[in-house]
């Protein structure tokens, strides 16, 4: 949530998920996904990067909060995290369709190999043979 200030002082939080639009006409409004209308007086670039810091914090949270199910630290580039850690479903088993989880991994660059190829050659327009001639 953001907090927000109206023209009378009083603050108030707003999920930003559910702001459709912005517009600052000369007052900032806040137009929600339901249609509701708040006037604020923080100006729209303020609001932007309250949505943003807000937007940057639940990131941050999703990768700092360590969890009970992961014991072990796993590598994200030069950061390490101990949270919930993702797992990948490959094929399925039997009718019931429920596949096998296996640990996620970064997909390995297998090494380009690069064979020659030979020149494009259009093929030659097949000769047809016409039958309705002579009749």
């Amino acid at each position: 949530m953001i907090v927000v200030t109206r023209l009378n002082d009083s603050r108030f939080a707003v999920n930003p998920d559910l702001i459709e639009r912005i517009h600052e006409t000369p007052d900032t409004v806040l137009i929600m996904v339901d249609g509701a209308k708040y006037v604020v007086t923080e100006p729209m670039a303020e609001v932007i990067e309250m949505i943003a810091r807000y937007r940057a914090r639940i990131v941050s949270l999703a990768y700092d909060e360590p969890s009970a199910t992961a014991s072990t630290p796993q590598a994200l580039g030069n950061r390490t995290s101990t949270g919930p850690q993702l797992g990948i479903v490959r094929g399925s088993s039997g009718a019931g369709g429920a596949g096998r989880v296996t640990e996620f991994r970064p997909a390995v660059q297998a090494p380009a190999v690069h064979a020659p190829t030979a020149p494009f050659v259009p093929a030659a327009p097949a000769a047809s043979a016409d039958t309705t001639q002579g009749r």
